[in-house]
């Protein structure tokens, strides 16, 4: 098979028109957006969002799909899932350079590697998407790190660079894997650049619009975030609105009841999943996007935020840092709960001139940050001839 311009092949669980496994789907989204002109990208994945059964009504399953120019997906049907499957569409990629997201995922993480090995010329990377930080190990942790042990002693890895957003993340996976394992830094890119601006709205002292738009999960940390909701010292009244795919039942109703035991002047409601081209303009109706995650490696839905003026309340445990100094919002630690019990009343007693100065410098912190040409480059340079083992 002839082939141009050098071909990148994308594994994901989940990818594009879906939109309910969040970050991933979005961070794989924009590098091709941002890259297509370069590369020629082929990508693997599910033929259901995350969460669904049903397959999508406007793709053909088991076979590729061209999404756009130099865009093909293969999605993978669940009673094809399989080695063969796998390898047939590995073929007929033809790929220079492999990009897998992910590390437990047997389909899409560990098959992968196998196959991949298997034709010798592939470069590999493995993107570790914040699955190896200390806080996502530790989550269901017996089971990860003794995949990890086996992983590292069968020689999983052997050959492959990983990719980290952030030196923090390249720590991290070399805490593991040791530091001689090559790792890539490259940043998460925003979506491309488009012009707009600032929407205003109405802030009144003693009310507060808050919303998260995250999965429900314990990673999350939505029940943390009600629990603050909890003070009954709130002077006036909040509006807290949740939207995102319930990915724990049981974890759910825990949350449902610290919900019941909120008082009257707290009001929280479940608005379902949202779609991610309505993530923006959805935004523009909050004055704060509260969500006191675990972990995040990037945190799309926090860009997304400072990019519609709405500043954030969130922990200390992602990439942005120093809100508070830039008023553009805020990070603490997890174990402050009192100091997000004082910050949400600080947000409340907000009034029109102030709340409206924190919007402004988010949106324009937005824009600096969207607008880094040295962060696509690194990305390119990720996937260039020059940087391969």
């Amino acid at each position: 098979m002839s082939k141009g311009k050098s071909r990148v092949l994308i594994f994901i669980d989940w990818f594009l028109p879906g939109y309910k496994a969040g970050g991933p789907i979005q961070s794989c989204a924009n590098l091709i957006a941002h890259l297509k002109d370069e590369f020629d990208f082929w990508v693997i994945t599910r033929d259901t969002d995350y969460c669904e059964k049903k397959p999508y009504p406007a793709v053909r399953s088991n076979e590729w799909n061209q999404l756009e120019e130099n865009v093909q997906v293969y999605y993978i049907s669940e009673d094809k899932l399989c080695y063969s499957e796998l390898a047939k569409a590995v073929a007929e990629a033809n790929p220079d350079t492999a990009f897998i997201n992910g590390i437990y995922s047997f389909y899409f993480s560990i098959l992968p590697l196998v196959i991949l090995r298997s034709m010798g010329h592939v470069h590999t990377i493995v993107s570790a998407r914040g699955m190896l930080a200390p806080s996502a190990v530790n989550v269901k942790g017996n089971k990860k790190k003794l995949f990890l042990k086996v992983a590292k002693s069968l020689g999983l890895y052997r050959n492959v660079r990983f990719h980290a957003t952030n030196d923090i993340e390249k720590q991290h996976i070399q805490d593991i894997f040791g530091k001689t394992q090559p790792v890539i830094v490259a940043p998460n890119l925003p979506k491309p650049a488009k012009t707009g601006s600032i929407v205003k709205r109405d802030k009144l002292k003693g009310e507060l619009k808050l919303v998260s738009i995250a999965r429900i999960s314990p990673e999350k940390n939505t029940k943390y975030a009600l629990e603050a909701l909890e003070d009954c010292r709130f002077d006036g009244s909040i509006l807290f609105d949740i939207y995102g795919p319930i990915y724990n039942e049981a974890y759910w109703e825990e949350c449902q009841e610290v919900i019941k035991r909120l008082p009257d002047n707290i009001s929280v409601n479940y608005k379902g999943s949202l779609d991610s081209s309505k993530v923006v303009e959805t935004l523009c109706r909050y004055h704060a996007m509260f969500m006191p995650t675990r972990g995040e490696n990037f945190g799309h839905i926090i860009l997304e935020s400072f990019s519609s003026g709405c500043p954030v309340l969130i922990s200390d445990q992602t990439p942005w840092k120093g809100l508070s100094a830039l008023k553009v919002g805020y990070d603490l630690p997890l174990s402050n709960t009192e100091g997000f019990v004082q910050t949400i009343q600080t947000l409340l007693l907000k009034e029109q001139d102030v709340f409206d100065m924190w919007s402004e410098q988010a949106f324009n912190y937005a824009q600096q940050f969207i607008h880094n040409k040295e962060a696509v480059e690194q990305n390119h340079q990720m996937f260039s001839k020059s940087s391969n083992l």
